[in-house]
């Protein structure tokens, strides 16, 4: 399983990333081993629409639609855990987001987290220590 973080959706998305054409690879050899934590989402959205505009934006509601991203809704646990992050590593400033991604990953005991974030995902000790891709690649 692979929690992917919202820089990793964003590539994965975006032809002209630099980290596009790995991620693109990653996920289409396991595309039903990705998970998307909620949190991620209006992050993305936001994201595509203010800076790669609407068709991509749109291209995106319409996969999580059909869906070709498994989408991990989450419960109190991830929260608590994420407060809990956030609170250890205040100096950091981690966030909601990645904090929550993180949670996620521990609680599904993923083998790795989708992200280009390596000051805040190199940082935490993770519980189950998933790799993080593409940087383990």
């Amino acid at each position: 399983m692979i929690v992917a973080d919202t820089g990793a959706v964003l590539a994965l998305i975006d032809a002209d990333d630099r980290h596009h054409t790995t991620l693109k690879r990653l996920f289409e050899q396991a595309s039903d081993a990705w998970v998307l934590p909620w949190a991620v989402l209006p992050e993305v959205d936001y994201l595509l629409l203010a800076h790669l505009g609407a068709k991509l934006e749109l291209a995106f509601l319409e996969d999580l639609a059909e869906g070709r991203y498994a989408v991990e809704w989450g419960d109190e646990a991830d929260l608590e855990r994420a407060r809990e992050l956030c609170r250890r590593h205040r100096g950091l400033e981690l966030g909601l987001v990645d904090a929550v991604v993180i949670a996620v990953a521990e609680r599904l005991r993923a083998q790795a987290i989708a992200t280009l974030d390596l000051r805040h995902f190199g940082a935490v000790e993770i519980r189950g220590s998933p790799r993080l891709v593409p940087r383990d690649l």
